[in-house]
């Protein structure tokens, strides 16, 4: 197998891998309120608070533990959070949420070196968007049994709880095991070199000095990229990214869940919902990467595209989701907004709300590659720690705001980003022209 062939393999089964772990994670985070509705929302606010807190140290342990082991362990975590979905308890519920939020930074920043690894300036674009892809296929799998299993349910029993999550629990697991495929890149260092950080010393003071090495390497560089003004831009970017986050995997579902003149259908169009957010996604991704090598304009136009589609998804809810929706008790709500509830106009904003979220993803993704192709774990990890406290901020306000106010934080915060996005995107393009290559590879 050539080199390309197998950087193109690894993206592959990098994506196919965390489909299948996304399967099981992103269908119990869509589903899970209708089991324990406000300890559902306070679990996720821990998860991505304790994500956000531990991309302080993810570099450091991607580069000890180097990243395939990484995203295996992280993996077995991801499993054990869904697997206390099969007899919750509130106490364990909350001690798996703080270890999936330690896992989850470690995994999404090796993640993040994978694909950096496996990429260079030409093919970054391209790698992205299948990665993305991939992923994304993750929305569509599970709430796809969702939407059949529980078509016509009003009450989902100990059985149908117990029946999905051990399941979940198997696909999650599987996920785990194809890391192992991913193969190694071979070693840039020359043999004799001394600073090769594929070898660890074997006494334990040597080990710590090593450990204590990594930590301050990656946590100086980590500190020393925040305050680049690249960073500090995209960060505006990527906060907004965190919202939508939050509200398309969680808050939306809740809100069509709640709304009583869907009739006996709410429940299962939660498994629609996600369906389609997994179709815009998939879409999105697709297209974006497969169409990247003949993109002559860069970044900057799939951004706008996706928070023209974003704002456009926003003035659609706006009108057809009662305005208490997110807050509603377990019993729905029976307001209405501008419009009488329409399921058509619902699960269309579903596929604009995951076709907007590949735009921005993919982007950031691709510059982040590109731009940080040296540096890429502090590079994602802090890509992670802004995406996820926001997440986490906004799993908090959405138990407590009105539709209304959830979406002009987005609208707003989604405007200030597309415009910082585009300031750094010219500057990438203004360096690679100055070393005379094609903007278009990128």
């Amino acid at each position: 197998m050539s080199p390309e062939s197998k950087k193109l393999f690894n993206i592959i089964i990098l994506g196919v891998s965390f489909m299948f772990i996304f399967t099981a994670f992103q269908t119990c985070g869509n589903i899970a309120y209708l089991i324990i509705f406000v300890v559902c929302f306070c679990s996720m606010s821990i998860i991505y608070g304790v994500f956000s807190a531990s991309n302080l140290i993810s570099p450091s342990v991607v580069a000890i533990v180097e990243p395939q082991l990484s995203m295996v362990v992280s993996g077995v975590f991801y499993s054990l959070y869904i697997a206390v979905f099969i007899q919750p308890t509130t106490w364990a519920f909350y001690t798996a949420s703080v270890f999936i939020g330690i896992a989850a930074a470690v995994l999404w920043t090796a993640q993040g070196n994978c694909l950096t690894v496996n990429s260079d300036e030409n093919t970054i674009g391209r790698n992205s968007g299948v990665f993305w892809a991939l992923l994304q296929s993750s929305l569509f799998f599970g709430n796809l049994y969702i939407y059949f299993a529980w078509q016509g349910k009003t009450h989902i029993s100990e059985s149908d709880r117990r029946t999905v999550f051990i399941a979940l629990t198997v696909i999650s697991l599987v996920g785990t095991v194809l890391f192992f495929l991913i193969r190694k890149q071979e070693d840039t260092k020359a043999p004799g070199d001394e600073s090769s950080t594929n070898e660890i010393p074997g006494d334990s003071s040597a080990i710590r000095s090593y450990i204590n090495f990594h930590y301050y390497v990656f946590t100086e560089k980590s500190i020393k990229l925040s305050f680049t003004k690249e960073i500090m831009l995209l960060s505006v970017t990527t906060a907004y990214t965190g919202l939508e986050l939050t509200f398309f995997s969680g808050v939306y579902g809740t809100c069509i869940g709640a709304v009583n003149r869907f009739g006996s259908e709410a429940k299962s169009l939660i498994g629609l919902s996600g369906i389609f957010i997994g179709v815009g996604e998939i879409l999105g991704g697709g297209i974006f990467g497969l169409l990247s090598k003949k993109n002559r304009f860069g970044r900057n136009p799939v951004v706008m595209l996706g928070i023209v589609v974003h704002f456009l998804a926003f003035y659609l809810i706006f009108f057809n989701m009662p305005n208490d929706a997110p807050i509603a008790p377990m019993e729905g709500t029976d307001d209405i907004a501008y419009m009488i509830p329409s399921k058509n106009v619902a699960i269309f904003c579903s596929f604009l709300l995951g076709l907007g979220d590949s735009c921005f993803n993919t982007q950031l993704l691709s510059i982040l590659g590109f731009l940080y192709s040296e540096d890429s774990a502090p590079a994602f990890a802090i890509f992670k720690f802004v995406q996820s406290i926001c997440a986490a901020v906004a799993y908090f306000y959405s138990n407590y705001f009105l539709l209304q106010w959830q979406l002009l934080i987005m609208v707003v915060v989604g405007f200030f980003g597309t415009i910082t996005f585009f300031l750094v995107e010219w500057k990438a393009a203004a360096a690679l022209a100055a070393r005379g290559s094609d903007y278009s590879s990128i």
